[in-house]
């Protein structure tokens, strides 16, 4: 009887850990088939909202719209900045709208640095959906607008903050510029998102793997990195990673005890200003008269 009793014990053992594995291989892979449906959702959080910039809070701002290469329609704020003074070409990060990012824009106009803005596909009023070669056509297109707009790629700063570093990445690699500032930057969203799904084979599974890694050799402008020693987005170590495969010249601006973004740190943004006059601030005004 103890023997038929361990049998039965044993074939009742062997039946429920087929169950338990076939449980979690389901669920782990109902888990892999939600990161694949739903990765753009969560990489890409934009308010549609159209904003005035006045009512925003930024006056200097002008609104303007650009059309992309593939039809679609982008809204972009401008500031004329000053005779002789840098010019921005500002590529925002992955949530919000450009009304999130006035404290920043104020900075400039206290500079009076110009500054090209826009509004990525899906967000702040631009139309179509984000994706990562669209923000790339995004890009694009406001480089055309201040080249259009008379700025010569010795006052062009192409500045990207958190996962738009990847597009100035991308945009730097392909166009002269005077330089290039990442804000929070990250050698691919791969690696951003394997930090976070280390369960999942997500190298095989990213739809917008925005390879900064792949691009950031390939620009020429000088490149000045800051980040904050805290970032709980994106580590520090991804940041760094990037900057070994930069061209010199290149700056590296850590910011102690602080979180994601830290253009505006007091101790960071004073150099950050520095770094841009010296290397921008003093080309000829265009002709054109866009300052």
């Amino acid at each position: 009887m103890a023997s038929l009793a361990r049998i039965a014990m044993r074939d009742f053992m062997t039946r429920y850990l087929r169950h338990a594995v076939a449980v979690l291989f389901a669920g782990y892979f109902a888990a892999l088939a939600g990161l694949v449906a739903f990765q753009r959702d969560v990489l890409f959080r934009p308010d549609a909202l159209r904003a005035d910039p006045a009512a925003a809070g930024l006056a200097e701002a002008q609104e303007t719209t650009l059309k992309t290469r593939d039809g679609e329609t982008l809204v972009a704020w401008r500031l004329p900045g000053a005779c002789g003074r840098p010019f921005i070409l500002y590529l925002h990060g992955n949530g919000g709208a450009l009304r999130d990012r006035v404290p920043r824009f104020k900075r400039f106009v206290e500079d009076r640095f110009g500054m090209l803005a826009i509004s990525y596909r899906g967000y702040g009023g631009s139309t179509g959906a984000p994706a990562q070669e669209g923000l790339f056509l995004d890009a694009e297109a406001a480089y055309a607008e201040a080249v259009r707009l008379g700025y010569a790629p010795e006052r062009i700063v192409i500045m990207g903050e958190s996962l738009g570093t990847g597009v100035a990445a991308h945009l730097a690699a392909a166009h002269p510029a005077a330089g290039l500032v990442l804000d929070s930057p990250y050698s691919s969203i791969v690696d951003v998102a394997a930090e976070r799904y280390a369960w999942a084979p997500v190298q095989y599974l990213a739809r917008d793997p925005f390879r900064s890694d792949q691009e950031i050799g390939k620009a020429r402008a000088p490149v000045l990195m800051v980040h904050g020693e805290n970032d709980s987005v994106i580590p520090i170590r991804l940041a760094r990673r990037l900057f070994d495969l930069a061209n010199e010249p290149k700056t590296f601006l850590s910011a102690p005890g602080r979180d994601h973004l830290a253009l505006l740190d007091a101790n960071v943004y004073p150099r950050v200003r520095d770094w841009i006059e010296a290397h921008a601030a003093g080309a000829a005004c265009a002709k054109a008269g866009p300052d």
